[in-house]
């Protein structure tokens, strides 16, 4: 490709299209979903799955690719795995936006720098793996700064530990499914089988419903959160196939530590010894996680895919 790889294995659109959605999750995100009150989180979730739905169609519909959904919904064990899926990020979703619109987006990110310690733990619980003693140092950190942090704070970090138990478990769940669903029709499905209690508890709010109350562009807003939702995930879906995976491994980390720099610069959240004490204990489990990783690669190196 003329101008060279902008990194080693993958070419020169990799890395701004997975830069680009780590923006949305650790900048976009914190920023855009207090634009939506006077809604709730409940009812947020509700719109956001909705209208993440008729993005993912029109985006299937856009790029010819509808399809791709026949030989998932005709398999009644990959519906099912998507359907628990789907329990997980919903969750997932709910608690986030819980945690920023009661400004609370320092502990969203202690979650999302918890996430790879909890995924080695899951490893070991559920798969049976044997984990190098590096991985349990860099576990032990992870629990130490739960326990700093609940123990400083006087109450259990609760936001960060779902956000990083459900994420985890999603992963896992998603790991289940192979590579026979792609990031656009597996959401499209998880968000169509949400769809059904999203919009029944809409219904139920009745006139609670915030959207048609409060104006065209508060409409608007609820609208575009299915864009904000589907659009990061095609922008990583697209970086993930042009870039080596252990690039990919550390462009994770720029978004909890983008969530962390908007909770402390823009939106003044405190940070107290104790929660200095514990996010230090999980950068360290990050950074041993993370030397591990590349030591392994080096002594292991795999012929890099082409894009």
């Amino acid at each position: 490709m003329p101008g060279g790889d902008a990194v080693p294995g993958g070419d020169r659109w990799g890395l701004p299209l997975g830069i680009a959605a780590f923006l949305f999750w650790g900048v976009g995100m914190p920023l855009f979903f207090p634009l939506l009150e006077p809604a709730g989180a409940i009812e947020i979730i509700a719109q956001r799955i909705l209208w993440s739905l008729g993005f993912c169609l029109l985006a299937l519909l856009a790029t010819r690719t509808l399809g791709e959904l026949r030989p998932i919904v005709t398999n009644a064990r990959l519906v099912g795995t998507l359907g628990i899926a789907s329990a997980l990020i919903v969750t997932n979703w709910t608690v986030y936006v819980y945690g920023v619109l009661t400004e609370r987006v320092l502990d969203a990110a202690l979650g999302y720098f918890l996430n790879p310690v909890v995924t080695v733990l899951l490893a070991v619980l559920v798969l049976r793996e044997r984990l190098r003693p590096v991985q349990w140092v860099a576990v032990g950190l992870g629990l130490a700064a739960v326990a700093v942090i609940a123990t400083g704070m006087h109450g259990l970090p609760w936001i960060a530990v779902c956000l990083a138990l459900s994420f985890s478990v999603y992963g896992l769940v998603k790991n289940r499914t192979g590579r026979s669903v792609g990031a656009l029709p597996g959401l499209t499905v998880e968000t169509a089988l949400a769809a059904p209690v999203a919009a029944g508890y809409l219904i139920w709010l009745g006139s609670a419903n915030t959207f048609g109350s409060h104006g065209v562009g508060h409409a608007l807003l609820l609208v575009s959160a299915g864009l904000i939702t589907a659009l990061p995930l095609l922008l990583f879906g697209a970086a993930a196939r042009r870039l080596p995976l252990s690039v990919v491994g550390m462009l994770q980390y720029l978004g909890p530590a983008l969530q962390f720099l908007v909770a402390v610069l823009v939106l003044g959240e405190q940070m107290p010894p104790a929660r200095w004490a514990g996010f230090a204990l999980v950068w360290a489990a990050i950074a041993v996680l993370a030397w591990d990783t590349v030591r392994v690669a080096r002594r292991n190196p795999r012929p890099v895919r082409a894009a």
